[in-house]
């Protein structure tokens, strides 16, 4: 059983939570998830299931899209409200001050992460160490924000549509969008609505995902390992490439162009979906310019 599973993430479910779960309806102990997803927060969860286990990192780097809620006014210990309320000021900003501020924000900056996040430090998770009352200098890092939209202003609550890169904490995001207006603020709801190709409209739950199970129809909510890669060009190989692809081998440059009946050498990077012979998926290659060849990225053949 190999694939990937769009998982809809419920509140109060933590991402282990949910491969502990996923363990025992598809019986297999195979299983990974792509990146963790606070409790209170719900939405995309991709995982991955068998020899799609190697593509967790990968899944992990995609860019995320999410909807958030911010409270104006509060600040907690864990930036969310579901920790211990540590101020409350008065909200003294406009509507137009704060699409300001939001906005200010897009295109990314150096963002330091949360206390209470499963991030290491030392070898421990940081809110471990939260949770024991200590607090560690945490290296700033810098994250991509596409794009944010306010969705509603309902004082002091404000909605958000963030487009973001890896790495980067709504909580905060939101808590530095507090600092810059001088009143604090705080995530009050999160839902990812999009894991790069995976959308929170084809994800399923786990109520869903072991109905299927027990119906014996898991192949209608299990995503093939290549459909993480579409949009790459595809190779069929025959004859002796075939062969050479099957056993992870490198491929020439101007072999590849001439099967794919191409003539143009490509970028430094390109990576190409590689078939066998007999049109079954066996990785992804990735071109390198020095040399002119393809050489394996990942594997997936068994």
């Amino acid at each position: 059983m190999d694939g990937i599973i769009n998982i809809y993430k419920e509140q109060d479910y933590t991402s282990h939570d949910v491969v502990a779960r996923l363990r025992g309806i598809l019986h297999t102990k195979k299983i990974g998830h792509t990146g963790t997803l606070d409790p209170m927060a719900e939405g995309v969860l991709p995982v991955c299931v068998g020899g799609a286990t190697k593509l967790c990192e990968l899944l992990t780097d995609h860019d995320k899209e999410y909807i958030a809620q911010m409270v104006l006014g509060r600040t907690y210990d864990t930036l969310d409200v579901t920790g211990n309320l540590l101020e409350e000021r008065e909200v003294m900003s406009t509507k137009d001050e704060i699409e300001e501020a939001v906005k200010s924000f897009v295109g990314g900056y150096e963002q330091t992460p949360p206390m209470y996040s499963a991030k290491k430090v030392g070898g421990k998770k940081l809110y471990e160490l939260a949770r024991s009352g200590v607090e560690v200098e945490r290296k700033s890092v810098f994250v991509d924000i596409y794009s944010i939209d306010i969705l509603s202003v309902e004082m002091p609550y404000v909605r958000i549509k963030v487009s973001c890169g890896r790495g980067t904490y709504i909580r905060s995001l939101i808590d530095d969008i507090g600092k810059k207006l001088g009143c604090g603020a705080a995530m009050s709801a999160l839902t990812r609505t999009k894991v790069g190709n995976y959308t929170i409209d084809g994800a399923f739950r786990l109520s869903e995902i072991e109905a299927a199970m027990d119906s014996g129809r898991i192949s209608d909510v299990m995503q093939s390992l290549e459909s993480v890669f579409d949009g790459l060009d595809s190779l069929y190989t025959t004859g002796d490439m075939s062969k050479l692809v099957r056993n992870g081998n490198a491929l020439g440059g101007k072999d590849v162009r001439k099967e794919a009946g191409v003539t143009e050498r490509c970028e430094e990077g390109t990576r190409i979906k590689v078939y066998d012979a007999n049109r079954c998926f066996v990785g992804v290659y990735e071109y390198k310019t020095a040399r002119d060849i393809y050489k394996p990225y990942k594997m997936f053949l068994t």
